[in-house]
């Protein structure tokens, strides 16, 4: 019942998570043609502080309140589940209405002295609007995700997407005439209307839960204790992402200046700035959108068995998770260093952004594995080991990007960015060990799948070479692609009876 639970809960989120990586893809898409590369690359530094924003007010929540709500739902404590949701709540509320005053107030100071662009002032005074909304849903959606209810968040995720693209869509005609920085005042109301459309809805599914709720026992915790075991558990969790977004921030600030050094103008910057973190990153990560969703969902899952101490199952669930993750990373990659002219060209109609994707390709099976090894460390409760880690990894990237870039420019940071995923990799994999005895098979989570989308990518190269251009040729092949190295992994028996039965919630 539990896999099965892992499983619908899974494939709920990954629905949810592909329509609205999809929509976002495809929003990004018609950003990069109305307003250019420089337009995205301002937007862009306005999204580091939104998710610093994020980092403090409910990054740590979010996940402490999906523990905390499985951990007492395996005890039937409906009570002591409310009391926390309440608590935490109000934590966050207060502490997204100090930033958003902050935001709002000093919105001309950090434009000008911290991501030294005037023309970011007014949309950060706009995105102040967003954070509140942004905490109290992100807590009320962890409630859901404890009780593994994939659908709420799942749903409000998708509203979330929608209202912001259609906020952008309707604003467009009227701000973009007016300038780059008006173009980014109305994308960042599409964010402020679906934070707060997404808030709504999850509130308004919280109270038909509470009401509908039979079991409605008193809670048997008091308003101070779960005060306490709320920020005892998400204060390290909030200073992880606290001081990985920080970090982020800093280094996302950094690039375009670093490039100006490397003797890039001012707009030539931005606009790189702006493909690299606008266009490629995220169609880098379109794939990924399954594992995003069960790292979600692995969360409650593992807490809930680290509660009741069934070894066997969290073993398990953790081999499994490595060899999935380890099959979608490396086919990403293989399509991605195969293939980047091609599907730079379908989703951008820009081949030469191909240069920029290729050296990335090869970061995507430890940028895939970096997601769902979060997920298992957060259900283990490894909350300190994820803040130190981040620390160090971060620091990694940063050091390449201030040394780095002013000699090699781009490259320097591609090398930094690999170097801090196999940090973070090695230090995860060997700390899941030290907990769970699980060691990576490296033969089969890495050699056998390489080999199957080695062998499949140069297949369908082949055939590109020998066929007619077109997109829809193209879009067709890298299908046949995808299928194919399923088959190869049948072959070489990546997918045994045992693994499909736990992916399919039958074990």
């Amino acid at each position: 019942m539990k896999h099965k639970k892992l499983f619908f809960g899974t494939l709920i989120l990954a629905t949810a998570n592909f329509l609205t990586k999809g929509m976002g893809f495809f929003n990004r898409i018609f950003l990069s043609s109305l307003i250019g590369s420089e337009g995205i690359g301002l937007y862009q530094l306005i999204m580091p502080l939104y998710t610093l924003a994020w980092s403090i007010t409910s990054s740590g929540f979010t996940t402490t309140i999906s523990r905390l709500t499985a951990q007492e739902n395996l005890h039937q404590a409906s009570g002591n589940m409310r009391r926390i949701v309440k608590q935490a709540v109000c934590i966050c509320l207060f502490l997204s209405i100090l930033i958003s005053c902050a935001l709002f107030f000093f919105s001309y100071e950090i434009a000008i002295y911290v991501l030294q662009e005037p023309r970011t002032s007014l949309s950060l005074r706009l995105l102040a609007f967003a954070i509140p909304f942004m905490a109290a849903g992100s807590c009320l959606r962890g409630y859901f995700m404890g009780l593994q209810q994939m659908l709420v968040p799942a749903f409000s995720q998708v509203l979330e997407q929608v209202l912001r693209i259609a906020g952008i869509w309707l604003l467009a005609a009227l701000f973009v005439p007016k300038g780059l920085e008006y173009a980014c005042f109305a994308a960042v109301c599409g964010v402020v209307l679906g934070e707060a459309g997404s808030f709504f809805f999850t509130y308004a599914s919280y109270i038909h839960r509470k009401h509908q709720s039979i079991c409605n026992k008193r809670p048997t915790r008091s308003q101070l204790s779960c005060m306490v075991l709320i920020v005892s558990m998400a204060l390290p969790l909030t200073a992880s992402k606290l001081t990985g977004s920080l970090l982020s921030t800093a280094e996302n600030i950094l690039i375009p200046r670093r490039l100006l050094l490397f003797g890039y103008s001012s707009a030539d910057a931005l606009s790189a700035y702006g493909e690299l973190t606008g266009m490629i990153l995220p169609l880098l990560m379109l794939p990924s959108v399954l594992l995003m969703a069960f790292s979600v969902s692995l969360v409650p899952e593992i807490s809930a068995a680290c509660a009741a101490c069934q070894n066997h199952h969290i073993r398990h669930t953790v081999s499994v998770t490595l060899l999935f993750t380890s099959i979608c990373g490396i086919g990403a990659a293989c399509v991605f260093a195969v293939f980047p002219r091609e599907i730079c060209y379908i989703f951008y109609h820009r081949a030469s952004l191909g240069q920029m994707l290729l050296p990335l390709a090869f970061l995507c099976p430890m940028l895939y594995g970096h997601t769902t090894l979060n997920g298992l460390m957060s259900g283990l409760g490894e909350q300190f080991f994820l803040f130190w880690s981040h620390i160090l990894t971060s620091l990694v990237t940063i050091v390449f990007v201030w040394f780095g870039i002013p000699r090699y420019g781009l490259y320097a940071y591609y090398v930094g960015w690999f170097c801090s995923l196999l940090l973070d990799t090695i230090l995860s994999l060997h700390r899941l060990y030290l907990r769970t005895g699980v060691r990576f098979p490296f033969f089969e989570c890495f050699c056998k799948p390489l080999l199957a989308g080695g062998a499949a990518a140069l297949c369908i190269r082949y055939i590109i070479q020998i066929g007619t251009p077109s997109e829809l040729f193209l879009i067709l092949c890298l299908c046949g692609m995808g299928i194919l190295y399923i088959l190869l992994l049948f072959l070489l028996g990546c997918f045994s009876k045992e693994n499909i039965q736990t992916l399919l919630g039958k074990r």
